[in-house]
């Protein structure tokens, strides 16, 4: 460089002051080239947040694995970028909305409960035309909602695990029960299955009541269920909202001692409030996975490495399966278009190509380079999505077995 006249020591400090206010700038822009987000919008706050420590852990896991074996889309920094949408309908909206506008995500994961994933995706995501993978939202009211193939789950809507609880109660000799559920869009679709299937079979609800969540005692509609004499109650509803406190004051008031519930009310808290001892007439059912999978062994194996002692967590696997699917999608659709990633997605979930498992990104990389198709079978199976975006998958029966919920059967799915 040639200067037309001298370098001054006014023009050399102006220089320099210069530089220090936009070197910043710039490697803050090529940072940015390094990396790809990949948006999590988790309701890390609300009424699953003593499920989120084994949840967070299981997608980091995903990423530090994309990141340890090559990065993504040439070698960028696969980062994360975890919005709380603090359980509500209104938080979940607000989140992705930061996810689809402020963070310009080309896909995002989550959220878990289906009282945030419909929000979150009918009013932001869907019109916004970024694809969003919800690794555990369960209602039905999801299959039939307008998507423009934007929204997508790797859990069996409750369609299926409402014929299994109905199947499970009748099975268990309870030909007679009484039903409490919450006033939310998990509650109610659920409970509609579980009603419409277990009558069918020729069972009895003595007491069908449905309730509000967060009141501080629900002792009224207790006493009501309680004078049917049903021998059991079923309840359908979050721990954190009110499932916790149905069951306390059930036992403290002996108006059933005996309870039967699903994922939502499978919560530790459940033990460690009211203790496993009084909570032997205690079970349920959840979406589970195929634990004898070479794909759930190598998770798991991985997994309790980095985090000891979670690998037992509730939907553990589904979190990690679908982060791991959202990076494979982004390298399959070597972009981060969002249509792109859309259409990628759908071609990365199988069935047919080259069966990559956890723990082999850098073989799903090498089988993309070479023009091959692929097909993700996961910790929690294969997730093949139907027209609708919806999968088959696998149910699970628990029980408070030995002090803890341990799973005590499983059911293949339909």
């Amino acid at each position: 460089m040639v200067f037309d006249r001298p370098l001054t020591r006014a023009r050399c400090l102006a220089f320099c002051l210069a530089l220090s206010i936009t070197w910043p700038f710039l490697a803050g822009v090529a940072r940015a080239q390094e990396e790809v987000k990949l948006g999590a919008l988790m309701d890390v706050t609300g009424p699953i947040a003593n499920f989120m420590p084994a949840l967070l852990a299981a997608q980091q896991l995903a990423v530090d694995e994309v990141n340890a074996n090559g990065g993504i889309l040439g070698g960028k920094k696969l980062r994360l970028v975890v919005v709380d949408t603090q359980g509500t309908e209104q938080g979940a909206v607000d989140a992705a909305r930061k996810l689809a506008s402020v963070e310009n995500v080309p896909i995002i994961v989550g959220p878990l409960l289906s009282g945030t994933v419909i929000p979150a995706a009918g009013s932001v995501t869907i019109p916004a035309g970024v694809p969003l993978i919800a690794p555990t939202a369960t209602s039905p009211a999801i299959t039939t909602m307008p998507k423009n193939d934007m929204l997508f789950r790797i859990v069996p809507s409750d369609t299926y695990q409402g014929k299994v609880l109905a199947k499970m109660v009748l099975d268990r000799g309870f030909n007679n029960v009484a039903l409490s559920y919450a006033n939310n869009d998990y509650g109610v679709g659920i409970a509609e299955v579980f009603r419409k299937e277990y009558k069918d079979a020729g069972g009895t609800l003595a007491g069908d009541q449905i309730h509000e969540t967060k009141k501080p005692s629900y002792r009224a509609e207790l006493a009501t269920l309680a004078a049917s004499k049903a021998p059991a109650l079923v309840i359908i509803a979050y721990a954190g909202d009110s499932g916790l406190t149905i069951v306390k004051q059930a036992l403290e008031n002996n108006f059933f001692n005996t309870f039967i519930g699903t994922e939502s009310i499978r919560d530790d808290t459940m033990i460690k409030q009211i203790g496993a001892e009084n909570l032997k007439n205690f079970f349920g059912t959840a979406p589970t996975s195929p634990t004898d999978s070479s794909a759930h062994k190598k998770f798991n194996e991985a997994f309790e490495k980095a985090k000891p002692g979670m690998t037992n967590k509730l939907f553990v696997e589904q979190v990690y399966d679908a982060t791991m699917m959202a990076a494979l999608a982004l390298e399959k659709a070597g972009s981060t278009d969002r249509v792109k990633v859309r259409d990628a997605l759908r071609a990365i979930a199988g069935p047919d190509g080259t069966k990559i498992e956890p723990t082999e990104w850098k073989k799903a990389v090498e089988t993309i380079k070479a023009g091959q198709n692929i097909a993700f079978v996961g910790a929690s199976g294969p997730h093949v999505f139907d027209k609708n975006g919806d999968v088959t998958g696998y149910i699970g029966e628990w029980a408070v077995v030995d002090g803890a919920f341990k799973e005590v059967k499983v059911y293949p799915p339909l």
